[in-house]
């Protein structure tokens, strides 16, 4: 209000506008308005709830015990090699023909047996013997006995000889089986064969001793040893060993006498080697027990050069 009191109308603010933009000249080039980033804003994050991790102890099994380490330690065992050499080797042993005597000791400790279990006791003197009250175990003890010598002495060839020889035995057992060799003795002027129990225990056990230390120790004392690249024949006892080259070496397996080499000798055979090279021979190494798996091992070692003697194994 002014100072005469007369009343004054107050002006609303004036509102400011902007500039229009100049007119665009002739010929000029239009510009696009300046680009404003917009404010970034920060993202929120909600966290989720963590379920919690339950640790449950699972029980460790002990070790086992290890064995004492032996005094020395690995220095006195033998190292990979040695190990390795000895895997890539074939031991061949000859036997003796005694090797195939084992029926005669099975058989005289089989028929002492029955002897004990089915035998009478028969006083001779002040002392009770055991007598078989038949003649069965005596006969076919003698028989097998007779067999042995004979095929063990001459050479049966052939698969027709060995059928003879197990239907030869067939009728032997069954012979005995229906009794009838008491009869068959009869009509020879009433005669038996009868063994007491010590006969066939004692007759048995030397048996069997001088089988054993025969095949276990006489008969390793001199055996052929082959490898990669070599054959050496070797001595327990003495200083004399020979050896020979592998290169063009020949094989020859013999194993056509059926009862002395499948019956007897349960799958033995004769090897006969054929050497070539500056020292050529031939070896002949008879009665050579798992004679076919023994020339399958020496095949894979002669095929095997002496420079890979390291690297291949033998299964």
């Amino acid at each position: 209000m002014s100072p005469n009191n007369t009343p004054t109308r107050e002006l609303p603010p004036t509102q400011t506008y902007p500039a229009a933009p100049p007119p665009p000249q002739p010929g000029a080039v239009p510009q696009a308005p300046a680009y404003q980033q917009p404010a970034y804003q920060q993202p929120v994050y909600q966290q989720a709830p963590v379920a919690p991790v339950i640790y449950q102890q699972v029980p460790v099994p002990a070790a086992p015990p290890q064995p004492a380490p032996q005094a020395g330690g690995e220095l006195e065992g033998k190292s990979h090699k040695e190990r390795e050499e000895q895997h890539l080797e074939v031991k061949l042993y000859s036997h003796s023909n005694l090797y195939y005597w084992w029926p005669v000791w099975v058989a005289g400790y089989a028929m002492a047996l029955v002897t004990y279990l089915t035998g009478d006791r028969v006083s001779v003197g002040d002392t009770p013997v055991y007598f078989s009250h038949s003649s069965n175990p005596g006969v076919i003890f003698f028989l097998i006995l007779f067999l042995v010598i004979l095929f063990t002495n001459m050479s049966v060839r052939g698969m027709a000889s060995g059928m003879v020889i197990v239907g030869s035995a067939f009728v032997i057992i069954l012979i005995a089986y229906f009794g009838w060799w008491d009869r068959i003795f009869g009509l020879l002027g009433e005669l038996r064969i009868h063994l007491n129990l010590g006969a066939y225990l004692s007759f048995s056990t030397l048996m069997f001793l001088v089988w054993a230390a025969t095949v276990f120790g006489f008969d390793r004392m001199h055996f052929y040893r082959v490898k990669p690249g070599q054959v050496t024949e070797e001595y327990v006892f003495g200083t004399g060993s020979r050896s020979f080259d592998t290169d063009g070496m020949l094989l020859e397996k013999h194993r056509s006498d059926l009862f002395r080499h499948w019956i007897l000798g349960l799958g033995a055979g004769d090897l006969t080697i054929q050497t070539m090279g500056a020292n050529r021979d031939t070896l002949h190494i008879p009665n050579v027990l798992f004679l076919g798996s023994k020339v399958d091992d020496i095949q894979r070692l002669i095929s095997i050069r002496p420079e890979e003697f390291g690297r291949a194994t033998v299964t």
